[in-house]
């Protein structure tokens, strides 16, 4: 094995590591704080200019011991926004995107277990530059913005596909996050993709001011 495979297997081996430490630590919130940071943040979320300027937005329902989006999805509905959710599609292993306006006729539980679109009841979202915020789900993040995912490289297709199809028009991409997700720094690789802004039960970090508070 060349010296570049070698260092591309310890990236992926820190970035595990890194996973690994960050979900033992989420897990052992309790469901009470849990609860209570994910409606910190979903208050905030709705604060957030970018957010309050955006007719169409793009969310994702949460699994596992993650930040309770579906929080924030039932308030951007009753705001009025345009709502497009995620569902894998197994075949090609990309995110579908699905227009939602109704949680309970619209969702059901799909990969992981996770709600996803019905596609017999939801129309497909054919044209990325509809979207005008991005609301990201992921493991780690550092101030400045780096983003680790759950390793299933998802999101970095969607992101990739999203940069493809607006170029400089970029919506804002928005994490939302428990402060224990947040670390000084994280292996990066040149098709990752930074957010602009980190949402946590403790502040609103604008990564693009390098880590900057509002």
């Amino acid at each position: 094995m060349g010296e570049e495979g070698s260092a591309t297997m310890s990236m992926q081996a820190v970035k595990q590591a890194i996973r690994k430490n960050i979900l033992a630590q989420r897990e052992q919130l309790s469901v009470d704080v849990r609860a209570a940071h994910s409606m910190a943040i979903t208050e905030r979320l709705l604060q957030l200019p970018e957010y309050r300027q955006a007719e169409v937005v793009l969310g994702y329902m949460n699994f596992g011991a993650e930040f309770a989006s579906e929080l924030w999805v039932v308030r951007a509905l009753a705001d009025g926004k345009r709502m497009a959710l995620p569902k894998v599609n197994r075949h090609t292993n990309h995110l579908d995107l699905y227009w939602v306006d109704d949680m309970e006729s619209q969702l059901a539980a799909g990969l992981w277990g996770i709600r996803e679109p019905v596609v017999e009841s939801c129309e497909r979202l054919r044209k990325l530059d509809d979207v005008e915020f991005v609301l990201l789900p992921g493991v780690a993040f550092t101030r400045n913005g780096a983003r680790l995912g759950y390793g299933g490289g998802y999101y970095d297709k969607l992101l990739a596909n999203l940069n493809r199809a607006v170029g400089m028009q970029r919506p804002p991409l928005v994490a939302a996050a428990f402060a224990l997700q947040i670390v000084k720094a994280l292996p990066q690789e040149a098709n990752d993709v930074k957010v602009e802004w980190i949402i946590t039960e403790q502040e609103t970090i604008a990564c693009s001011m390098q880590g900057g508070i509002r």
